[in-house]
């Protein structure tokens, strides 16, 4: 299993980027897959995921209402949709799956698998 994030960028007040995660060796349904971050000095945060199968999202509270995720099983990739973006969004994105479903979603110690981070940078 691969996973590959990008779509990072620097992101002026409000603004909003996409980023994607480009899985390979992999039946996507089959996966959840995760969208964590992590600021300089902080721990690793969930932000949202989606279940294999049924496709259930969550979200940490932190950004309900504006990041959605979702997944194109046909190329094999999960997106990540960020507005209204906060300058307490900057960090590394990563994206990670594990098979079948989780009971704790948002959390990385349930991920077996995990993609090179994408760096968000929401300018001041």
């Amino acid at each position: 299993v691969q996973l590959q994030a990008s779509g990072g960028g620097l992101v002026q007040a409000g603004g909003s980027l996409r980023l994607s995660c480009a899985a390979s060796g992999v039946t996507l349904d089959h996966y959840t897959i995760g969208w964590f971050r992590q600021a300089p000095g902080k721990e690793r945060e969930g932000v949202a995921a989606i279940s294999g199968t049924e496709g259930d999202t969550y979200y940490a509270d932190s950004v309900k209402g504006r990041f959605a995720i979702s997944r194109n099983s046909a190329n094999k990739t999960v997106y990540l949709q960020m507005s209204s973006l906060k300058p307490e969004d900057t960090a590394v994105y990563y994206c990670a799956a594990v098979r079948g479903v989780t009971t704790t979603p948002t959390s990385a110690d349930e991920y077996e698998y995990w993609g090179q981070g994408t760096q968000v940078h929401r300018l001041q």
